[in-house]
């Protein structure tokens, strides 16, 4: 009598719906550029997993074209903001420019700010979301046809880490690269092995609390270039989420 009651208790049940994805990509006059590049960076899904909320200060490092600082806005609403911190050495062309003009008009709650490649600086406690996608690899970079000075990367996540709130969150998404010298790595390939990352974060006092897998491609040849064409677009990438301890 009991068994036949649950069941009956369960078919009477409302059946719960699922729960609706984020509307961060419907963005009006959102870049069609950027609209493409949708499905292989999943950023819905790597957001989500990396814990972005509304009413976040955070901080999109190393913006360049505004196409994660434009999805984040959207993910922090109006009482969060966005800082699209770009290097002064990568200033944009004419049409980067106007690129970002657009972003800025349907996008108050944005800003850029321009700060030496080497120097990124921030008050403390300023962020409680951080994101690098694809740009950490850059801290071990030097180019004398960008001016980009070599830096310390332990410096770097140092200032990071003052820079963060007490409980803040900071994505790290960059292509994989083999374990070996890490700036001839980064010089010749543009990527970084994940252990490296992993190693720099934790030194500098953060606490890796989550890895998703979602952007990994098996069969990516780690010994190519990520602008090659046959790659591009389709690499090997890791995702960590960082958390800066509460004290």
């Amino acid at each position: 009598m009991k068994k036949a009651l649950l069941i009956a208790a369960l078919l009477a049940a409302p059946v719960l719906a699922k729960t609706a994805a984020p509307d961060w990509l419907a963005i009006p006059q959102r870049a069609e550029s950027d609209i493409k590049l949708d499905e292989g960076r999943k950023p819905i899904e790597t957001l989500t997993f990396l814990g972005i909320r509304k009413g976040d200060v955070a901080l999109d490092y190393s913006a360049g074209g505004g196409y994660y600082t434009e999805i984040m806005a959207r993910a922090v609403g109006p009482k969060g903001h966005v800082t699209a911190w770009e290097p002064t050495q990568f200033s944009g062309s004419e049409k980067g420019r106007a690129k970002w003009a657009g972003i800025l008009a349907r996008t108050p709650n944005v800003h850029i700010l321009e700060q030496p490649f080497e120097e990124f600086q921030a008050p403390a406690n300023s962020y409680s979301f951080a994101l690098f996608h694809l740009t950490y690899h850059d801290a071990y970079w030097v180019s004398t046809e960008y001016k980009l000075k070599e830096q310390d990367p332990d410096l770097l996540v140092r200032k990071l880490y003052t820079a963060m709130k007490p409980g803040g969150t900071v994505g790290v998404i960059d292509h994989v690269g083999a374990p070996g010298d890490t700036r001839v790595t980064v010089d010749k390939l543009h990527r970084i092995d994940p252990e490296v990352v992993k190693a720099d974060f934790l030194r500098g006092g953060f606490r890796l609390v989550g890895e998703s897998q979602h952007l990994r491609t098996p069969g990516d040849d780690h010994a190519k270039l990520v602008f090659d064409p046959t790659v591009r677009g389709k690499t090997d990438r890791f995702v960590f989420k960082f958390i800066k301890p509460k004290k």
